[in-house]
């Protein structure tokens, strides 16, 4: 089994929601949260600083530890052929936009990011992290952890 750790800027603001559309290498596209892995010796607190900034433009500052999720991935339901099942463990922060504009990633995985008015999330095709990150963003559960969202449909991996 892969195991990745993850770190998800939840920036929710006058109703909507901060997302980013990743593409993978096979032209796959699904609206996700800024955020991505925890490199080499680096604290998922400065993560999510980092990966919002690359992702959208823009700058930001973490108010609040929202959550953790972890949830596997069947291998036969991963985009990399022939991988193991994989188990992603993603550090929920809310944070909060302080400067910067709007642009995609340059030269990375991130196409576009956009503010979601919280009542078309539910109409667009993404990651579950934008489920999890909502709730845990809108619920503060004292536990920092909510149940596990459903994949199928318009809900990815």
């Amino acid at each position: 089994m892969d195991r990745r750790l993850a770190a998800y800027a939840v920036c929710i603001e006058n109703g909507r929601v901060l997302l980013a559309l990743a593409v993978s290498r096979d032209g796959d596209r699904v609206w996700t949260l800024p955020g991505g892995g925890v490199e080499h010796a680096e604290d998922p607190f400065d993560t999510v600083i980092r990966e919002i900034t690359e992702e959208t433009g823009l700058e930001a500052v973490v108010e609040r530890l929202l959550g953790v999720d972890s949830r596997v991935i069947p291998a036969d339901e991963r985009r990399l052929p022939g991988a193991p099942e994989l188990q992603n463990v993603g550090v929920f922060y809310g944070v909060r936009v302080t400067d910067g504009t709007l642009r995609p990633e340059p030269n990375g995985d991130t196409a576009e990011a956009v503010w979601t008015p919280l009542s078309q999330v539910a109409r667009v095709r993404r990651s579950s992290l934008v489920d999890v990150g909502i709730a845990l963003a809108q619920s503060l559960p004292p536990t920092g952890h909510v149940p596990a969202v459903p994949v199928g449909g318009l809900v990815q991996h």
